[in-house]
């Protein structure tokens, strides 16, 4: 597996805006007292990936219709859905200078109920110990999902099934993609996003 990243400059898997808001006190915080209950680096990207994955509920896991956006939203509503989580992990992971973007796949919504293809976000992160990019899915694990944080075999939340359309896309990317975003800000409850879920990315248009 060949993870490709976006942008050759480190620095923009590092900083911060108004989506990637990791400035937020909040979260400053809280990536504060995990640093600090860790030894290492990569104990501390683990010890932030478990957080969004347990601690932050997946909106539609709990049938919470609000929508989160911002890492700084995403903490403090304690939900959000896939995108919207892999923004607050990046966030805390930026926050101590790990470099992290994002990465996305296109899944089947749900075999029976909906048989639709839609984008499914995760994260990049970078492990300086083993000089290397791996993939981490903090949607949160449930019956049939079962992601795990590993620096050698990864295991996110979906395999992807290439026979029934699904694709996987190994790059990462340093800004998370802007029609993501801009669902994300527009639509103001999961309901309605479900309908209009995103099935194509700004990042594909550029190519």
């Amino acid at each position: 597996m060949n993870i490709a990243l976006y942008s050759d400059k480190i620095d923009e898997y590092l900083k911060h805006d108004d989506v990637i808001d990791y400035e937020n006190g909040a979260i400053a915080e809280l990536a504060d007292k995990l640093f600090k209950k860790t030894n290492n680096e990569v104990d501390f990207i683990k010890a932030a990936y478990e957080f969004v994955r347990d601690n932050i509920s997946h909106s539609a896991d709990i049938n919470e219709d609000a929508v989160t956006c911002t890492a700084s939203e995403v903490l403090k509503a304690g939900h959000g859905i896939c995108f919207a989580k892999s923004h607050l992990l990046a966030a805390l992971l930026r926050c101590k200078s790990v470099p992290s973007g994002f990465c996305y796949q296109k899944i089947i919504l749900d075999d029976e109920t909906a048989p639709v293809l839609v984008y499914h976000g995760l994260n990049g992160v970078y492990i300086k110990d083993c000089q290397k990019w791996i993939r981490l899915d903090a949607r949160g694990n449930k019956n049939g999902v079962n992601a795990q944080f590993s620096v050698e075999t990864e295991q996110l939340a979906y395999p992807i099934r290439q026979k029934m359309g699904e694709e996987d896309n190994l790059t990462v990317y340093p800004d998370p993609d802007i029609k993501i975003v801009e669902k994300l800000r527009k639509i103001k409850t999961r309901t309605e996003l479900w309908d209009n879920l995103p099935n194509e990315l700004e990042y594909d248009r550029q190519h």
